[in-house]
């Protein structure tokens, strides 16, 4: 800072400020330069200060909404629904970033004409002609899905269907992903031996024979949740659970595979409400009075916990049930139309994944499971 000093009159003088120097910016009088020099100094340092203070504040607001940003994000895809969770970025083996797509977004719900293809939740009923079976397929290789399929064979029923079902399934199910098959059986010795094809296997568990095929029904459900919990969850994602007396007749592929999927009966899907099979007992902890759509335990499916979640139910409720002797109408099938109500199905098949081909109907362009033809009178024990 530039000083200048007033040269005064030596002679005495009444200015109490004669001989002293003043500031050259505000004209007053001061210390020696060097002192006023100091006090612009520390005044710089201030102001350089609140400069630096400032920008730290910023700084910390910045780091706030950035923070508070990636835990909003993080809290959305918790929200994602796992079986959404293929419309995500996948990061490949080369370590480039691939886009994938969530392949329920690529079904054409248009391409049926006259059949319901999504429920009121916005769930899909799969038909023929509504999804890609290429795409569906390639994404799930790619994911790696395994898929395990519950099946059982108990007295009469083994020798009458075992074989079928499982040839057949080795030309139809889920061709191209990592099968294991659980077969239940009261005779493990007389399980067929097939020559399976690459990523399939089969293992048999030994289990009791009820006196009753009801009683064989319906304890099924206490089976497949312990197994579930066992063995399944360790090796498969998915599990599918099917009644032995069927035959797969055409592709029965990785579009069936979601979260929980549940089967729209062949018999009840064009008839009025009134006349759904529901049971109508009080008494019954299936007991309902309407429903969305009447479900076939023939076939039930989804991720592990799913289903293990749904045969916890119906295995509850049969129990609780006996404790009241009750029984329902339909045995675990009236159950598990109780459950599906209470829990939506993510995914629906539609009857063509369970057909009596003796029905003729034009809704159905393929029919990629069949009923084997029923021997009741010989099959079941009363």
């Amino acid at each position: 800072m530039p000083w200048r000093a007033l040269h005064l009159n030596p002679k005495k003088t009444n200015n109490p400020h004669a001989g002293k120097s003043f500031c050259s910016r505000c004209q007053i009088p001061s210390p020696p330069a060097r002192v006023c020099f100091l006090k612009m100094q520390r005044h710089l340092t201030k102001t350089r200060g609140l400069k630096e203070i400032s920008a730290g504040i910023l700084c910390f607001h910045v780091l706030i909404i950035v923070s508070f940003t990636s835990l909003y994000l993080r809290y959305l895809a918790s929200l994602i629904p796992e079986d959404n969770l293929l419309g995500t970025s996948e990061v490949t083996g080369e370590g480039n970033i691939r886009q994938s797509i969530n392949l329920d977004d690529t079904l054409d719900y248009r391409a049926r004409q006259g059949v319901e293809t999504r429920t009121s939740w916005k769930a899909p009923i799969i038909w023929e002609g509504m999804f890609d079976p290429v795409l569906y397929d390639q994404k799930h290789i790619q994911n790696q899905s395994s898929v395990a399929l519950t099946v059982f064979a108990v007295g009469k029923y083994l020798d009458a269907y075992l074989k079928t079902f499982l040839t057949s399934a080795e030309r139809h199910f889920m061709l191209g992903l990592q099968v294991t098959y659980y077969v239940f059986t009261d005779q493990p010795d007389k399980v067929p031996h097939l020559e399976l094809g690459p990523q399939r296997s089969l293992k048999v568990i030994q289990v009791e024979k009820h006196s009753r095929w009801q009683d064989i029904s319906m304890m099924r459900m206490k089976t497949i949740s312990d197994t579930i919990e066992s063995e399944i969850r360790h090796h498969c994602n998915y599990v599918f659970c099917l009644d032995v007396d069927q035959e797969f007749k055409g592709r029965f592929g990785s579009e069936a595979l979601g979260d929980s999927v549940a089967l729209v009966h062949a018999y009840f899907y064009k008839l009025p409400k009134d006349m759904w099979s529901y049971d109508k007992n009080p008494k019954s902890k299936a007991y309902m009075e309407y429903g969305d759509y009447y479900y076939h335990a023939a076939l039930f499916g989804g991720l592990c916990e799913h289903v293990k979640n749904l045969a916890d139910y119906c295995f509850l409720g049969i129990m609780e049930d006996k404790l009241n002797d009750v029984e329902a109408l339909w045995h675990d099938e009236s159950h598990l139309n109780k459950y599906f109500w209470l829990h939506k199905p993510t995914r629906l098949l539609s009857p063509e994944y369970c057909w009596d081909q003796n029905n003729i109907d034009n809704d159905i362009h393929i029919a990629r499971l069949i009923w084997a033809e029923k021997h009741y009178d010989t099959l079941r024990d009363q």
